[in-house]
């Protein structure tokens, strides 16, 4: 596991052993089972999550009880409800897991003192929230601009091993379609 977070940091930074050994102080291991909760809706989230092993999914429950899943999380990403982590408030979502997980997770706190003192990791930290920004401004051009089979197709070039570790109504959800749709698109 130190193994995963360290390459992980190398893509972007590089550590030395003394550096690396400071930083994986502040992270702790977290294991769940399958379909147990990271956190629920209406929980305090003070946590962000690397997903060393295993598949999570972070869902909003609407008020008719529609359940929209915003991601997937799989090895070698990060997840949580970061509004509610970064502005201390109850968490809108749910982080669950869909297979056994292995996490190490961040505080919001240690986050912060490792941000100041280790400029190059609040330079990591800013080019992951980035990404993470471009990768939600995607997503939501793709639900308003590209049919149902295109967003699937998208996905399936994207995360081809997604396919086989998601269930086909859970890849509806995500997607934003129903079972029957994808049926018709995926056979």
């Amino acid at each position: 596991m130190q193994v995963d977070l360290r390459d992980h940091f190398e893509k972007i930074i590089s550590l030395t052993d003394e550096e690396f050994d400071f930083v994986f102080s502040h992270f702790s291991l977290v294991e769940f089972k399958k379909n147990q909760y990271v956190f629920k809706k209406g929980d305090k989230v003070q946590h962000a999550y690397f997903v060393v092993s295993g598949l999570l999914k972070l869902v909003y429950m609407d008020d008719s009880a529609n359940e929209h899943i915003i991601s997937f999380a799989m090895e070698d990403w990060w997840e949580s409800d970061f509004y509610a982590l970064f502005t201390q408030s109850k968490a809108s979502m749910y982080l669950q897991c869909l297979e056994d997980s292995q996490l190490l997770s961040l505080s919001l706190e240690s986050y912060q003192f490792l941000c100041e003192e280790m400029p190059k990791l609040q330079s990591f930290f800013l080019q992951k929230s980035n990404l993470g920004f471009i990768g939600s401004q995607q997503r939501i051009l793709s639900l308003l601009t590209t049919n149902a089979k295109e967003r699937y197709e998208q996905l399936i070039n994207q995360y081809p091993a997604l396919l086989q570790r998601v269930s086909k109504t859970q890849l509806a959800t995500y997607l934003g379609v129903s079972r029957e749709t994808l049926s018709r698109i995926y056979s």
